[in-house]
């Protein structure tokens, strides 16, 4: 099988603690590449979870972005609709967008 050179670029700090931890399992970092790259190949998705850390909801956070948007409600004129004229809207947009 021929071979080809894969080149990737880390943190010094990362690529030292990496190398560190592929000698504890045994093996080189060139292995361990080649056994995440195999195991994405054979599963055909990132062999664990990619996430990115929630925000902390706050209720002073949420009452801030309520009031920020009945002010925004209001400079636009569209303070005093009711929920059937949201709805309404609502139904407007999503057949706008389907067309």
């Amino acid at each position: 099988m021929a071979q080809a050179t894969f080149s990737v670029r880390m943190d010094e700090t990362l690529k030292k603690q990496f190398d560190g931890l592929c000698k504890e399992f045994g093996m080189n970092a060139s292995t361990a590449i080649n056994v995440f790259a195999r195991a994405v190949v054979r599963q055909r998705r990132i062999p664990f979870e990619i996430s990115s850390p929630e925000s902390d909801i706050t209720r002073e956070g949420t009452m801030q972005a309520f009031t920020a948007l009945r002010a925004q409600a209001k400079n636009n004129g569209v303070a005093d609709m009711n929920l059937d004229d949201i709805n309404k809207e609502i139904d407007l947009a999503r057949t706008e967008a389907e067309a």
